[in-house]
């Protein structure tokens, strides 16, 4: 079912590993995104205009691409965007 695939997504975090830099081992994988452990961290958020100290679950993601394959400016603004969407996903 995973044959042929270009993306793969790599959860070390269940591990305990908060960052690691995954490789791209399979070809015809172009980019791996790797995921680190979730833990609650104290983070300064706008409310308001207002600076608050908040607790928020957090972790940190690492992209890994082959550049033969894409750029590294489309990949860049790939992550800004997904770390974005993330961080303001709506709250239930």
């Amino acid at each position: 079912d995973v044959s042929g695939g270009t993306f793969t997504i790599s959860n070390h975090g269940v591990s305990g590993s908060l960052l690691a830099a995954p490789i791209i081992i399979s070809q015809p994988q172009s980019a791996i995104l790797g995921i680190g452990k979730t833990e609650k961290r104290v983070v300064v958020r706008e409310v308001g205009g207002v600076d608050t100290i908040q607790i928020r679950p957090m972790a940190y993601v690492s992209l890994t691409i082959d550049h033969r394959v894409v750029d590294g400016h489309q990949t860049n603004t790939w992550l800004s965007r997904f770390v974005d969407v993330l961080e303001n996903w709506p709250q239930s």
